[in-house]
């Protein structure tokens, strides 16, 4: 028995798992779903137990275990949205192809890693597991729609109907997951007033907590699946509510546009955030558009000010998308590739498709005949699968961007287009897994010996959080007192970048050399507009960071900027007013102004009035 509708083919009653009195149609739909959340659970909770405190099999195995956790946190999730929707054969099939394709994304994204990253569980990195689900519902509402309709390409509202009835189904299911776990931790808190503690220490195992979460899960997307009537009603309250936001964000958008011939562009430059920024309104202008335009179904056409505002915001989209393209361009040309910006630019360019046929459909009427926006269909469709290639090939060897960057970087400093004191030796040693240790071992052998040297360097440092010190400062951003002066030669070279952060620009930082503690070797002092750091050479090869002085602030006083002290040479060390307080032989305890009092002159005989009971007092310079 089939479901007619006005436009689209026949739908198997049995492919959405109900018959026409909307009961269930497949009686094994519950335990299947309850098994599959079992089973993921399980699954995780194996994971977990293996890289929880010593590793064992399979967390020993990076390869074996990066792979495992992707199909165990995303696969269930997807076999949950397909059975009982999905023909059995195609569900099999399409099930085969998700898990071959996210063990490769999770083999691609380890076996491309250096050993430093591969520190432990879950080794995948973030971006990998961030696009994989991605991807995965990408694919996923690609494949149902045209699977329910009997062909390759699906109509438009079978892709909408889908997907947006999952989103909210997610949504849903998550909520009732989170509802469950706050009602039994109130349970637990009314048993243990009582003195029964059983629940909460229940609550409190993995093997209890990580198979029952997935489990609950599973039941509330069996209760949701049933009650379709729920899932329509919720998703057409939520669309009409983000369609009216529509309106909102086109005036933002439209007023942001047209201000930027009279404030320019460089306001948001200096964000160092400005792709992530337009890119980020311009996929809230899709969603909102989308939110408006729903299935495209005469019935469910928006009133006439959300179609003007939807034609506005198609238009917006190109503007911000071009900006997006400049921004990168700027940033490409000033500091060369890296993953991140590879990334973005591949979101730039599915913003670009989108711009293209939105803006399209926008336009289109007034050059011919056409229903209101119909060309936006088409658009979304294929920039959905335009956007599911991306990912596949960003995630695997055919655009890998750590070793497109790690091209780019090299490239750029065998040209001169950075000098070797300012490459970042860092990003390819810690950070771009095996491509960048092969660049940087190529690079220990170059003909410029001062690269090779900064290279070989970089190759011995063990911690990456400590190979700040591959990046060092060149000597002309920290100022020095008086003019002329110069620091240590090996000063730059020898202390850990982290001491140094903040003296990223001209005038940040102004150093003097003074012997502090008057043992005939000069400190290094590093005053920032509030605080002082002390540098000591500790041997003959190293510097490091002994202290600081930071000045009390006077109540009623402003902070005065110590850097214009050092630049007119005003400081030098001198005997404090309150000594230090020495308790027993292995504490001392510096004097602190009060901030009311910090002006005003010691008080004689205090000390010694308090010595007479009190801990000893250090004499000055002790």
């Amino acid at each position: 028995m089939t479901v007619p509708t006005d436009d689209a083919p026949p739908v198997p009653l049995e492919a959405m798992g109900r018959d026409s009195l909307g009961r269930d149609a497949a009686p094994w739909l519950a335990p299947a779903r309850l098994a599959i959340g079992l089973l993921q659970g399980l699954g995780l909770f194996w994971l977990h137990r293996a890289s929880d405190g010593v590793a064992t099999w399979p967390a020993t195995q990076p390869l074996l275990f990066g792979p495992l956790l992707l199909v165990f946190g995303f696969l269930p999730v997807m076999v949950l949205a397909g059975v009982g929707r999905l023909r059995l054969t195609t569900l099999v099939i399409w099930t085969i192809v998700a898990a071959v394709a996210l063990v490769l994304l999770g083999l691609h994204d380890i076996a491309r890693q250096s050993a430093e990253t591969l520190q432990g569980p879950p080794f995948l990195s973030p971006p990998v597991i961030l696009f994989s689900a991605a991807a995965l519902f990408i694919a996923h509402h690609l494949v149902a729609p045209a699977d329910m309709e009997r062909r390759r390409i699906a109509g438009y509202p079978a892709y909408f109907d889908t997907a947006t009835k999952s989103l909210v189904q997610l949504a849903l299911s998550i909520g009732f997951t989170g509802a469950f776990w706050a009602l039994l931790h109130l349970g637990a808190a009314l048993f243990r007033i009582i003195g029964l503690d059983f629940l909460e220490d229940l609550l409190r195992k993995d093997w209890f907590y990580i198979p029952a979460t997935f489990v609950v899960f599973a039941v509330a997307v069996h209760l949701t699946d049933v009650r379709d009537g729920l899932i329509r009603g919720v998703r057409t309250v939520g669309l009409m509510l983000l369609s009216w936001l529509l309106l909102v964000m086109t005036v933002l958008v439209a007023g942001f546009v047209a201000a930027l011939p009279f404030t320019g562009l460089q306001g948001l430059w200096e964000t160092g955030s400005a792709t992530a920024l337009v890119l980020s309104a311009a996929a809230a202008l899709i969603i909102l558009i989308n939110a408006a335009y729903q299935d495209g179904r005469p019935d469910n056409r928006p009133p006439a000010v959300l179609r003007i505002a939807v034609r506005v915001a198609a238009v917006l989209i190109t503007p911000l998308v071009v900006i997006a393209f400049w921004g990168l361009a700027l940033r490409v040309g000033q500091y060369g590739l890296t993953p991140d910006r590879i990334i973005a630019a591949a979101c730039a360019v599915v913003g670009a498709a989108f711009a293209v046929g939105y803006g399209w459909a926008a336009l289109s009427p007034f050059w011919r005949k056409g229903e209101w926006m119909r060309p936006l269909e088409r658009a979304t469709i294929w920039t959905g699968v335009l956007a599911l290639a991306l990912i596949l090939a960003l995630f695997s060897p055919l655009l890998d961007p750590a070793r497109l960057s790690v091209t780019d970087q090299v490239a750029r400093l065998q040209r001169g287009a950075v000098t070797p004191d300012r490459f970042d030796y860092h990003f390819l040693r810690f950070e771009s897994g095996k491509a960048g240790q092969a660049a940087l071992a190529r690079l220990t052998r170059s003909g410029n010996a001062d690269i090779a040297a900064r290279a070989r360097t970089a190759r011995s440092a063990t911690d990456r959080y400590d190979a700040a010190a591959l990046r060092p400062r060149p000597p002309q951003l920290i100022e020095m007192s008086p003019a002329g002066s110069a620091l240590p030669a090996d000063f730059l070279t020898s202390i850990e970048g982290q001491a140094l952060r903040g003296c990223d620009a001209a005038g940040d930082c102004v150093a003097a050399l003074q012997d502090v503690n008057r043992d005939g070797t000069p400190e290094v002092l590093l005053a920032r507009a509030h605080g002082v750091q002390v540098f000591a050479r500790v041997d003959p090869t190293r510097w490091t960071v002994v202290g600081s002085f930071d000045p009390a602030v006077c109540q009623g006083r402003e902070s005065a900027d110590l850097r214009e002290a050092f630049r007119a040479g005003r400081s030098a060390p001198v005997s404090s007013v309150w000594p230090d307080l020495v308790f027993g032989t292995d504490s001392r305890a510096r004097f602190t102004p009060d901030p009311a009092t910090c002006g005003r002159a010691p008080v004689s005989g205090w000390l010694d009035r308090f010595g007479a009971r009190g801990p000893a007092a250090a004499a000055p310079g002790d």
